[in-house]
């Protein structure tokens, strides 16, 4: 195995920085051989057959296209958790993990009742009823395609979710999709204005759905707008909303909160020190 190391970094080179190569080759050889990462390093003079070998070529062939490593492997690693991920759902990023963190940190022990809008893969709403096994959780989404992922994903996971098709944007209908006297409203929408395609690396721009990634640069708060009408109505009396926001509008997202009546208003940093986090009570 130890000759095929160096044939997929040689290979990945002129693509990849060093730390990202020392990732992809643990990612490709666990996904290929089966054995977990320590078993790797201790099988170094392990032989790989031809097949694995042929996938291998078929898994740097895909990557030096821009394709990402999650969606060729089919999966990834969220909050410790593995996802099923496919062009229908965003590959869910490590800040939205800490989102989950926060809201894991506030209601643990509890029995809250906890909606996700625009759940995609269903990355937040299974890691919550994951680590809040008292929670009853709701996801929704607008694509067909995301919610059949996410099912799937809840299934391998073990955990119960209520799902609906459904469009946020349409106010009527997804209050229909939703229970009375929420107790958290929690929301990673689009918020990548159109305008800053230019500055996206090909791997996002090509293969990720745009649908659950760009915003019209003209209404840039356009879906926390329709968010927070949402939580008005369905969250409980000192319920709390749970939103990853566009770090370039973290003041402006407080202030349209903040008109819609919420309060003790917080807007928390990423690990990168960005704005990207805002947590508010009804």
């Amino acid at each position: 195995m130890t000759e095929t190391i160096s044939f997929i970094r040689n290979s990945l080179a002129s693509r990849f920085p060093e730390g990202e190569i020392r990732s992809l080759v643990c990612l490709i050889l666990e996904h290929v051989t089966g054995l977990p990462r320590h078993q790797i390093l201790l099988n170094k003079d392990k032989k790989l057959s031809g097949k694995e070998k042929d996938q291998i070529q078929e898994i740097i062939s895909r990557l030096k296209q821009s394709k990402p490593i999650q969606y060729i492997l089919g999966k990834t690693e969220f909050c410790g958790i593995t996802f099923e991920v496919n062009p229908a759902v965003l590959i869910p990023r490590p800040e939205t993990e800490e989102l989950v963190e926060q809201i894991i940190r506030d209601w643990q022990g509890k029995q809250p009742t906890i909606a996700d809008i625009g759940t995609g893969s269903g990355c937040i709403a299974i890691s919550l009823a994951k680590f809040l096994p008292d929670a009853r959780i709701y996801a929704l989404d607008i694509s067909g395609e995301a919610i059949r992922t996410a099912r799937e994903n809840a299934c391998r996971n073990e955990v119960t979710l209520h799902f609906a098709h459904s469009d946020i944007l349409n106010t009527e209908q997804s209050e229909r999709d939703l229970p009375e006297n929420l107790d958290a409203l929690v929301s990673n929408p689009p918020y990548v204005l159109v305008k800053e395609k230019k500055q996206m690396e090909k791997n996002v721009l090509d293969f990720e759905p745009h649908l659950a990634l760009f915003v019209p640069d003209e209404d840039p708060l356009l879906f926390y707008r329709a968010i927070a009408r949402t939580g008005q109505h369905k969250l409980r009396e000192k319920g709390t909303l749970y939103l990853e926001i566009n770090g370039m509008y973290g003041k402006e997202t407080v202030r349209l909160l903040a008109d819609y009546g919420y309060k003790k208003i917080e807007l928390k940093k990423d690990l990168s020190g960005k704005d990207r986090i805002i947590k508010a009570s009804k």
